[in-house]
């Protein structure tokens, strides 16, 4: 019999809190969606509200999961976020003061930095984790929105707060299927250390 090396005790524990930690934002950006698809329609302050959190929660939990590995010095990808998604809820709220069409430009550069960043620390994070194919999609798919709603806001229909759902939904979707990935890998991986146990 074998008992787990350090560097697989380390990577297991990483799984274990990037499986919840992937969960929460799973379940806020669920959350959002519902607010922004009820309040948000009937409610422009609550819509301005909405818009002004989305990124706010982004730097949060930036913050959140750096600090749970290493700090955001070890982690300048997500330091770099937490920077460009804070930067954002300030221009997201000055925006909101000149209209949507200025909300959703900001949505778009914001979208685009941010999933980029999010792929970098993906790919960074594939070494010691792994599972992490979801988020390099996700992040991709990030910046492709981005591209999106910069066309948006060029439209000359008025965008609102329904148009960031989707994005957010999207996100949803890729959070909770990669803490599922990682349910999925963790047990594959018992089975293993099991099976070269001799049980």
């Amino acid at each position: 019999m074998s008992e787990p090396t350090l560097d697989e005790r380390t990577s297991t524990g990483a799984q274990h809190w990037l499986r919840a930690y992937y969960a929460l934002r799973g379940a806020v950006s669920l959350a959002w969606v519902a607010a922004a698809l009820t309040v948000g329609t009937v409610s422009p302050w609550a819509s301005g509200v909405l818009l002004v959190v989305y990124p706010a929660w982004d730097a949060m939990a930036n913050v959140l999961d750096a600090r749970r590995n290493g700090g955001l010095r070890e982690n300048p990808t997500q330091a770099f976020n937490t920077a460009v998604s804070s930067l954002t809820t300030i221009a997201v709220a000055v925006g909101l003061t000149v209209g949507m069409h200025a909300v959703i430009g900001v949505f778009g550069v914001w979208a685009a930095l941010s999933g980029l960043l999010q792929l970098a620390t993906a790919v960074r994070r594939w070494r010691t984790v792994g599972a992490q194919w979801l988020m390099i999609l996700s992040g991709a798919q990030s910046a492709a929105a981005g591209a999106m709603f910069l066309v948006a806001a060029r439209a000359p229909e008025t965008p609102s707060v329904v148009d960031v759902a989707p994005y957010a939904a999207f996100g949803a979707f890729y959070f909770l299927a990669s803490a599922v990935w990682l349910v999925v890998s963790m047990a594959r991986s018992r089975r293993r250390r099991y099976a070269d146990m001799g049980g």
